[in-house]
């Protein structure tokens, strides 16, 4: 594994896509991102070469953090437009 720390990126090395589309996921990335068997990942893709892997309950918890904030914004919005 290579890692830059300044940037928080790293590269884990290569992986190969099998007959049936699947692709192994490196040892060092599994541990670093705690990545265990059963996890489900959400799969988006930049462009036509690029793919990039989130877990479900990361996007999960961000949209429910980001739900709150909407509510704490709708309550400012609604004591602005009633003064």
């Amino acid at each position: 594994m290579i890692k830059n720390d300044k940037e928080c990126k790293s590269f884990y090395g290569t992986t190969t896509l099998g007959e049936k589309g699947q692709i192994v996921i490196p040892v060092d990335a599994r541990k670093e991102m705690g990545l265990e068997k059963g996890d489900r990942l959400l799969v988006f893709g930049f462009g036509k070469n690029m793919i990039a892997f989130s877990k479900l309950e990361n996007l999960e918890k961000f949209a429910s953090h980001l739900s709150g904030k909407l509510k704490f914004i709708n309550k400012i919005l609604k004591k602005i437009n009633k003064g």
